[in-house]
């Protein structure tokens, strides 16, 4: 991974790979800046001129993850036509995953709790056309995905001098599966429909045959109402069917081949939920991309498919961010990625409550203890005892000082808040590396313990020091 680098006044230059940084902090002319993702800033040095090689930040918005790449756009030229392609290299690969349902079902039981308290306690008569929702209002869940994702796009602004942006616009082409008949030959003969049609399908039936539900096996897309007998290529009538299946169906009728044929059509007539949670923050988040000041690329789904595809690249939130757009080529691409959860900064509920929404329980009012909060990366030196070691992970703090520490791999409970150093305070995200398995076929990605990067444990322990 890159190391972010910053000038002795804060202001981002162009990363550098992870020897330069090591070399920079051994030799005292840099310090760390922060952990996670790592940032180092220099001591000996200012931004003298705002010359710089093009960044761009590639976004993979999702219902429940969104992917974010980090690369420096280069020029391809293609030895037989003379036209001139964008290639990336890639830099940074980042996973940010929300937290939705949670904000989700927490104003789902808030507001059961105050009817259940209202009803039991006091008559209240009923209010209306007392509340007012502005203009394009999002609700909290979906709203969260559009601020997170705006409010890391602007760390890695602080962090690195980027200048371009690109985002998926649409999950999938829509005007191509309902309207076959438009115009232009890239939507009716090129390759890039096909990728569009057959994305659609995939994410309609998530991932499954429409007769069987397996998955992890080749699909092809089904006609329900077979051509023979007048079915039509609409996307209404398309769904996706392993080729055992396929065989077997050939051209008879649903009645006959299938038991239960309610459910396949309401599944044909069941909305897409992902989707719809991604298209309902769409231009929200492309508005807000557009406000920070950078040109804003965009395109579908179907189209960072086809790139993926194409170039030979596994699927991943991180990877998916890489083929958004317009690429012809990308170079280091098999990198880690930081997984960013969205944790939150805890509540303002000091009390917890019962089933019936009655208190049955008080929090600690104070948030810190002994200069510690809960969700700071801490390291603790214990001398002695059964939690003798070195311990970094995330702390839990108590009134009483002895604190928990969540480690990549296990709680270590009962730590005393003397041992403990803080390395990084909380800022509401918990950090996780992930790796490319290049010995697997696919190419899929495997979690990979420990916080800090390769080559730079001696320099983070010195500077931690």
């Amino acid at each position: 991974m890159a190391v972010f680098v910053l000038d002795r006044l804060g202001k981002p230059l162009m990363p550098c790979s992870e020897k330069r940084a090591r070399l920079l902090l051994a030799r005292r002319r840099a310090r760390v800046h922060r952990l996670m993702p790592f940032a180092i800033r220099l001591v000996d040095r200012e931004l003298l001129s705002s010359a710089a090689q093009p960044l761009r930040i590639k976004l993979d918005p999702g219902s429940k993850a969104t992917g974010l790449a980090l690369v420096r756009d280069i020029e391809q030229v293609d030895a037989s036509t003379g036209e001139i392609h964008r290639g990336a290299v890639v830099l940074n690969l980042f996973e940010l995953v929300h937290r939705g349902r949670q904000i989700s079902e927490a104003l789902t039981a808030r507001r059961a709790m105050r009817r259940r308290r209202r009803g039991a306690l006091r008559y209240r008569a009923p209010r209306f056309l007392n509340r007012t929702r502005p203009t394009r209002w999002l609700a909290p869940s979906l709203q969260h995905r559009v601020d997170t994702t705006l409010a890391w796009v602007k760390r890695l602004q602080r962090w690195a001098p980027i200048t371009a942006a690109s985002t998926e616009l649409v999950r999938f082409d829509m005007q191509v599966p309902d309207n076959p008949e438009v115009t232009g030959i890239e939507y009716q003969q090129g390759t890039l429909f096909g990728y569009e049609l057959r994305e659609y399908l995939l994410e309609k039936w998530t991932r499954k045959c429409c007769y069987c539900d397996v998955q992890n096996v080749p699909l092809n897309i089904e006609h329900l109402v077979s051509r023979a007998r007048g079915g039509s290529n609409r996307v209404s009538n398309l769904a996706i069917a392993c080729v055992p299946c396929n065989i077997r169906k050939a051209a008879q009728p649903l009645d006959v081949f299938v038991k239960d044929k309610a459910r396949l059509t309401a599944q044909v007539r069941r909305p897409l939920k992902d989707a719809s949670a991604v298209n309902a923050t769409r231009w929200a988040l492309v508005n807000a991309l557009r406000a920070t000041g950078l040109p804003v690329e965009t395109a579908s789904g179907g189209r960072t498919k086809y790139n993926r595809s194409q170039l030979g690249i596994p699927k991943t939130h991180a990877l998916d961010a890489v083929c958004v757009g317009e690429v012809s080529a990308v170079v280091a691409w098999r990198k880690p990625t930081l997984r960013v959860k969205c944790t939150g900064r805890g509540s303002y509920q000091r009390t917890l409550l019962d089933r019936y929404g009655f208190p049955r329980g008080y929090l600690m009012r104070a948030r810190r203890v002994r200069g510690f909060g809960t969700g700071d990366h801490v390291r603790a030196d214990v001398p002695s005892g059964r939690k003798a070691g070195t311990h970094r992970g995330r702390v839990a703090v108590r009134a009483t000082g002895s604190f928990n520490i969540q480690t990549h791999d296990q709680v270590v409970q009962g730590v005393a808040h003397r041992y403990c150093r803080v390395l990084q305070r909380a800022d509401g995200y918990g950090y996780s590396r992930m790796a490319i398995d290049k010995g697997e076929a696919g190419g899929g990605a495997a979690t990979q313990p420990g916080p800090s990067l390769p080559g730079l444990k001696a320099e983070v322990s010195r500077a931690e020091g």
